[in-house]
Parts: C-alpha cells; sequence; structure tokens
C-alpha cells in the first residue's frame, strides 16, 4: 500500500529536516511551502523533489493543495514541528496492510517549554492524520484546520511527537495571529463578547485546565500554559468585542504567512 506523507511549511529551518527524517520511509513526500525566507526549501530538498511554492492562503487551503498533489492512495498529515516515532511507523505499516478504516484518529504527545504536557486537557490529543485521498475533505476553519473523513474512523496506539512552543518568544510569537483569527471566526458566526464573556471565560478557562483537567500534575510548564491559555481566551473576546462594536478590524487570513 502506498503512502504520502504531507507537510506545510513557512520559515522552518529550525524543525524541518528532524521532520522529514521521521517520514523518509514513505513513498513520497509533498511540502507546501508558503514562500519560506530562509533554508527551509533548500534542507526539504535533501528529501523530496515534491516542494511547492506557493502564496499563502491560509491553513486550509494549503492542506487542500498538498492533499491534491499527492499521488498515492493513503496519506499522513503531519506540522513541521512534529515528529513520526519508529513505533507509529510500524504500526502504520501493519495497518495499512490490510486496513480496516478509512482514516484514522492518532494520539499526539505535545511538549510545551521543554516538558510533555500529560494533562490540562492536552493528552491524548486525537487528530485525524492518516486517511485515504478519496475520503477526506479538510474542514473550513481559520485556524486549526482538521480533516474529515467520508467513512469509518479508526485509531492507532501509538504517537505522533509534537514539539509544540519550546520558549516563551515562540509561544508569543503566534499568540496575536491566532488570537485575531478565533475572534474573526466567532464574528462570522455571528457571536458576539459581552462584560461577562471577557471577565468569567478566561477565568473559566484557567480553572477548567489546571483543576479539572489536572495541569497541575504538570509542574511549572503546566502551570504557565493555563495561565498563557487563560489570556488567550481574554484577547480573542476583547477582539470579538472590538469586531462586533465597530472599533477594530483583524486581518485577512491571506495577509500573513506564519504557519504553526
Amino acid at each position: 500500500m502506498h503512502i504520502s506523507a504531507i507537510v506545510i511549511t513557512h520559515n522552518e529551518e529550525a524543525n524541518i529536516e528532524e521532520c522529514l527524517r521521521t517520514v523518509a520511509w514513505a513513498d513520497e513526500i509533498v511540502v507546501v511551502d508558503a514562500m519560506s525566507t530562509d533554508r527551509t526549501c533548500e534542507i526539504a530538498s535533501g528529501f523530496t523533489d515534491r516542494i511547492l511554492r506557493e502564496p499563502w492562503e491560509g491553513y486550509a487551503t494549503a492542506r487542500r493543495h498538498a492533499i491534491a498533489a499527492a499521488k498515492s492512495e493513503w496519506i499522513l498529515s503531519i506540522d513541521a514541528d512534529e515528529r513520526v516515532t519508529p513505533e507509529l511507523r510500524a504500526e502504520i505499516e501493519t495497518c495499512l496492510a490490510s486496513p480496516e478504516s478509512d482514516g484514522y484518529m492518532i494520539p499526539r504527545k505535545a511538549f510545551f517549554l521543554g516538558r510533555w504536557i500529560k494533562h490540562c486537557g492536552w493528552y491524548p490529543g486525537y487528530v485525524i492524520r492518516l486517511f485515504r485521498k478519496d475520503r477526506a475533505r479538510v474542514t473550513e476553519k481559520l485556524v486549526h484546520e482538521g480533516i474529515r473523513v467520508d467513512g469509518k474512523v479508526g485509531t492507532l496506539k501509538n504517537h505522533i511527537l509534537h514539539y509544540t512552543y519550546r520558549t516563551v518568544e515562540a509561544y508569543f510569537d503566534k499568540f496575536n495571529r491566532y488570537t485575531s483569527l478565533a475572534a474573526k471566526e466567532s464574528h462570522l458566526k455571528g457571536k458576539k463578547s459581552r462584560l461577562a464573556d471577557i471577565l468569567l471565560r478566561p477565568v473559566s478557562q484557567f480553572f477548567k485546565m489546571y483543576v479539572i483537567k489536572l495541569g497541575l500534575l504538570d509542574g511549572l510548564q503546566g502551570f504557565i500554559l493555563c495561565v498563557f491559555s487563560a489570556y488567550y481566551v481574554f484577547t480573542k473576546y476583547v477582539k470579538l468585542w472590538g469586531l462586533v462594536d465597530g472599533k477594530g478590524t483583524l486581518p485577512d487570513e491571506g495577509e500573513r504567512s506564519d504557519i504553526r
């Protein structure tokens, strides 16, 4: 059974080699690059000649283009800051030898500031990343797009490793972009932001992650993540309030090309 690995990139020279090395066993690697200005494409060319450079039109569009470019029946979709473990590779190869589903959810071990976050609602963080090309479609979301499978969806046991936010600076490099997109998405759905949302939703987010989801067991990194997440919610609802009341505007998704 043939499989294509697809990756979306923008200025990922620090990540891309290690990422592609973990999927070098795939029959094909397709990289869709949002006009990187660093060595991302140069490094990727050591693993594949299927590198598509195109202007950024959004997460969902880039993922859709990568899927369309893939030649194999099965697709494994990963991000540049993710790694496929040898155990997951073996499970995928065994699974595809006699597939029983049209897509598979894969658990992720996400690392924040160098620590695996086992709680906070982050783990196991199942995502559909392995799927038949002709049975999949990309969900239309401004940020954190996903895959929908028309057919049966199974679950794998082994993990993708996700090295998200290695530094505080990395978190806030994307913070403004993500909160803007989240606010805009809520606005497009007709949602509004009131004082109660701005006051209470951040507190609720922190309590849910730190107490209910046991983020307190994830040490200092867990506490920091819960505080940052509460601030994310606060900022999102303040931006949504500005949009609804006509006091602000947010950029279109295509105006920037930073990739998570």
